[in-house]
């Protein structure tokens, strides 16, 4: 019931995000709904495809799809209060993503993935709804310029994998794991850490 009820926080946090981005964006009440979708549910269902899983799970059970259809809506309709909870937004979205990512990582290793494998599914389902968000508003992925937010999901989807292959109990490993994404998530978000960035060539004075 507890990974339920965070893995639905997750969706509402990464739907009102998506939709907070569309909505800046200048996109329509669908267009909107439609960034939503794919930012809460984008990442899930890269994860099915990857390990077979057709349907995807999200397409199967419609309270995945009316939760994040719903919150869309909300923040269409609300946006300039939802935008002043930017701080709750993101602890939300940083509970998603520890989520998503170690959920992902333990169906991954339950379907026989290797190791290896099943960290990268891990990742993806944690970041991917939000890469494909970016893409649809012609951004380069927010994962891929700034803020350590893969390497997090990354991070947890290690510590299951460890967990897995010492035998560990998985509830408590997963559990676990989801704490280990939050906690780097909010420090790195307090602390204003980003990953390294090269720095521009220097231009040759002629």
């Amino acid at each position: 019931m507890l990974l339920t009820a965070l893995e639905f926080l997750g969706l509402v946090a990464f739907a009102a995000s998506g939709a907070l981005a569309a909505v800046r964006a200048r996109l329509d009440v669908f267009g909107v709904v439609v960034v939503g979708l794919t930012t809460a549910l984008g990442g899930g269902i890269i994860r099915d495809v990857l390990l077979g899983i057709h349907p995807p799970t999200s397409l199967r059970n419609w309270p995945y799809l009316a939760v994040c259809a719903a919150t869309a809506l909300i923040v269409f309709a609300f946006h300039p209060q939802v935008a002043r909870l930017r701080h709750a937004v993101l602890l939300a979205d940083a509970v998603g993503l520890g989520v998503f990512a170690t959920a992902g990582t333990t169906l991954a290793l339950n379907a026989g993935a290797t190791g290896y494998a099943a960290c990268l599914i891990g990742m993806t389902s944690g970041i991917g709804g939000g890469a494909v968000r970016d893409l649809l508003l012609r951004e380069i992925p927010l994962v891929l310029r700034k803020e350590i937010y893969a390497m997090a999901a990354l991070t947890g989807a290690v510590c299951v994998w460890a967990g897995h292959a010492l035998d560990l109990p998985a509830g408590a490993v997963t559990t676990f794991s989801a704490v280990v994404v939050v906690a780097i998530r909010v420090l790195t978000l307090w602390r204003h850490w980003n990953a390294p960035v090269a720095r521009p060539p220097e231009e040759r004075s002629l």
